[in-house]
């Protein structure tokens, strides 16, 4: 029960359930979340560590910046609410203009650039 518990805690955040829908796609850069979220390098960080100590996602450094990804092999109850939230929130608009985000921020290579920064100019979206 208590992994339970811990699996809807670590979703109960609209961030960490972005970042789980995004991470659906494929590994992914702190730089690439900061810049899709426009949020800080340490708020996005904490939040990937409460989905990494939850079991969701894996690390791996490359350089000075951490990757992430979906833990593989993931526990059970952990892929099946991920299927679940993958089926069901798809096509939720929030979550197609992440991905489209996403994508544009991947063509930016991001993880090459020196001194990386995000835009501070918009706030980000919230979910309905």
């Amino acid at each position: 029960m208590e992994n339970l518990a811990q699996i809807y805690k670590a979703l109960s955040e609209e961030i960490r359930l972005r970042i789980i829908m995004l991470l659906t796609h494929g590994e992914l850069c702190v730089c690439d979340l900061m810049e899709i979220f426009q949020q800080t390098q340490s708020k996005i960080s904490r939040h990937l560590a409460y989905l990494k100590h939850s079991g969701f996602v894996k690390s791996r450094r490359v350089g000075t910046w951490m990757h992430y990804s979906l833990k593989e092999p993931l526990d059970e109850h952990i892929e099946a609410h991920i299927s679940f939230l993958k089926q069901y929130l798809s096509e939720i608009e929030l979550f197609k203009e992440d991905v489209e985000k996403m994508e544009e921020v991947k063509q930016m290579k991001l993880c090459e650039k020196p001194n990386t920064s995000i835009r501070k100019s918009k706030r980000p979206k919230k979910l309905a």
